[in-house]
This record gives C-alpha cells, sequence and structure tokens, in this order.
C-alpha cells in the first residue's frame, strides 16, 4: 500500500486508533502540513527565483501544485536531461568538429566534465597570452602588412579582424594565386625565336636554292 503522503513529505499518526488522522507535512518546510491528506508544498520549483538547473537548460516542473518537490526536470540544449537536479550538458566543447576556435588557434575546456557551455578558451598559437572565452580569439591584424608575397605579387587578407591566420592570398600578374603563402608565378612557356637573317640563302620558287 502506497504512502498517503506525496514525495518530499513525512507522514505521522497520532492516533492509531482514528482514521484519516494522518498528518503530511513538507521535509523542506515543516510548518507545512495537511491533515488526512499530502500537504501543497510547492507552486512551481522552476519559478523560485533561483533557477535549480544550469546555464542554457529548461527547466519543467509537471506537478507544480500536487505537493511533490524534487519532481523538475532539467533539459539540456543537445537533448540530455536530469530530474531533481542540473543535468550535464558536456563533454568536451572543444572536440567539435570544426572546433570553435580558429585556424591557428589551441582550444581549452577547463569543465569539459561539469555542467558548463560556453567555457572553452581559445588560445593564438603564435602568442598564448592572446584568448577569449567562447568564441575565437583575435590574433592578428594584418598579415599583409609584414609583406609576405613574392615580389611582384598582390597581397590580400580578407580576415584581417577575425583572427585567422595564414588566410591572406598572394595574387600574380598572370592571375595564378596561393592562399597563406607566396604563389609561384612562372610556367614553363616555350622561348619565342629571335628574328634574324636566313643564313641558308634566299629560297627559290619555295625552295631553297643551291649553291655552286
Amino acid at each position: 500500500k502506497p504512502a498517503p503522503c506525496g514525495a518530499g513529505q513525512t507522514c505521522s499518526d497520532p492516533d492509531t486508533k482514528k482514521t484519516k488522522d494522518f498528518e503530511c507535512s513538507c521535509e523542506s518546510d515543516k510548518s507545512i502540513k495537511k491533515v488526512g491528506s499530502p500537504a501543497t508544498c510547492e507552486k512551481d520549483e522552476c519559478s523560485n527565483g533561483a533557477n535549480p538547473c544550469g546555464k542554457d537548460q529548461t527547466c519543467t516542473d509537471p506537478k507544480k501544485t500536487v505537493g511533490s518537490i524534487g519532481d523538475f526536470t532539467c533539459t539540456c540544449a543537445n537533448g540530455v536531461q536530469a530530474t531533481g537536479a542540473a543535468a550535464n550538458c558536456e563533454i568536451d566543447e572543444c572536440a567539435a568538429n570544426p572546433g570553435p576556435c580558429g585556424q591557428d588557434q589551441k582550444c581549452t575546456d577547463p569543465n569539459k566534465a561539469a555542467d558548463k557551455l560556453h567555457d572553452f578558451e581559445c588560445a593564438c598559437k603564435a602568442d598564448t597570452s592572446i584568448k577569449k572565452v567562447d568564441g575565437p580569439a583575435t590574433c592578428e591584424k594584418d598579415e599583409c602588412s609584414s609583406k609576405p608575397c613574392g615580389k611582384d605579387q598582390t597581397c590580400e587578407d580578407p580576415a584581417k579582424g577575425v583572427g585567422s591566420i595564414g588566410d591572406f592570398t598572394c595574387t600574380c600578374a598572370n592571375g595564378v594565386k596561393a592562399t597563406g603563402t607566396a604563389a609561384t608565378c612562372e610556367t614553363d612557356e616555350p622561348i619565342p625565336l629571335r628574328n634574324g637573317p636566313d643564313l641558308h640563302g634566299p629560297r627559290q620558287g619555295g625552295r631553297q636554292a643551291s649553291r655552286l
């Protein structure tokens, strides 16, 4: 036979010879009591001012007026759930492919086993003191300022403020391009013959005249 009081409540029967004189008191607040039936210990655990779930989690309390404490559900954005406590939403944010940090940056997730999202850190490999939490760091301004392309080449850095290293483009005069390095502009083309006198003498009738 199930207990007459709801979950999270203490049941006491002051007189065993009487029926329906049992008393239900809320474990969270002993002053909340009711005789003969479960007490109403809560209204909505999800709206008590202090969200019991972690960041980026949705709190749901299906029995907000039945007097059941600890039955709320925490749901992560990725679908992971837990009842009566915050859910563990993540394993390692840096393990995603592609990773959350930019090119030539190192990703570190200090709380990979804890209930915390958006806490990963991006650090520039070229200068590890340049860091940013929850997003790629800005590791560069303009790579073309150091003139990484070869002679007679045009340098363009499209993402000079986005924190992407090695994305500059070198363009040759003939249109040949390379990204992240100087381009190879030369091609193997035949060398044109130079105009000069015919060493074999004049031709007659479309054929070369024979010498006597």
